[in-house]
């Protein structure tokens, strides 16, 4: 499904990636793990079109994808959950949701059922304001948001961060129905290591902008994992 070929990224005079070669397969999950500084979160800024790569490539079921912005990405079937969730805080749980729909011909136009069943809570605070929710509601509302996108790619970018274990909980639950699924990619970018070597089908070692390590998980024992995405 997803690609990488030999990506790079700038910040400035800064490069940040280095050669990044990768790819996530439809039913999977790919866990993106480093300590922090190591370039995660710039590597799905580059998949996503949210920041410009510097060079090499990214494809898309097999279409070159690396030049394009953001807002056509998302119509091509690539959804970011950022870190910070980035939701409206001033408009509603629903009107949040409906912002998906940029992305959807005018016949997709509604929020499908199976998105409050994922997100019970959702349905329990429709008419309350974003801003009123708590971080790890927040966090629902981002992952339910880019669901209504119909994703054939899902990045998600540290969504455990300041949330409450039970919601951390559920918020695997949902990985895993969707990896179920069988029907998009997902790319996790995660710090908390028992949460991502949970989900995990193949995991992705960073260090200092470069891949040091990858593969799949039976070929990653836990303990060698650990060691090499801790300090």
């Amino acid at each position: 499904m997803l690609k990488l070929d030999n990506l790079t990224l700038h910040y400035g005079h800064s490069q940040i990636l280095n050669g990044i070669s990768m790819q996530a397969a439809v039913g999977e999950v790919t866990c993106v793990m480093g300590t922090n500084g190591v370039g995660k979160t710039s590597l799905l800024k580059a998949i996503s079109g949210t920041h410009p790569r510097s060079g090499g490539t990214v494809a898309l079921d097999g279409d070159q994808i690396g030049g394009m912005p953001a807002h056509l990405l998302a119509r091509k079937g690539v959804a970011y959950v950022p870190q910070g969730r980035e939701i409206f805080p001033l408009l509603t749980v629903r009107e949040n949701l409906e912002t998906g729909f940029a992305c959807l011909p005018a016949e997709a136009h509604v929020v499908p059922d199976e998105i409050y069943d994922l997100f019970p809570v959702l349905k329990k605070m429709v008419h309350r304001r974003g801003g009123d929710l708590s971080g790890g509601q927040q966090q629902q509302l981002a992952i339910a948001r880019a669901l209504i996108t119909q994703p054939k790619l899902l990045l998600l970018d540290e969504p455990t961060e300041g949330i409450q274990p039970n919601i951390i909980a559920q918020i695997g639950e949902v990985i895993r129905h969707l990896r179920e699924q069988g029907q998009m990619a997902i790319v996790l970018v995660e710090q908390y290591f028992d949460f991502a070597y949970g989900l995990g089908d193949r995991f992705v070692a960073l260090r200092r902008g470069e891949v040091v390590r990858q593969g799949a998980k039976d070929e990653f024992p836990r303990d060698d994992l650990l060691g090499l995405v801790s300090v």
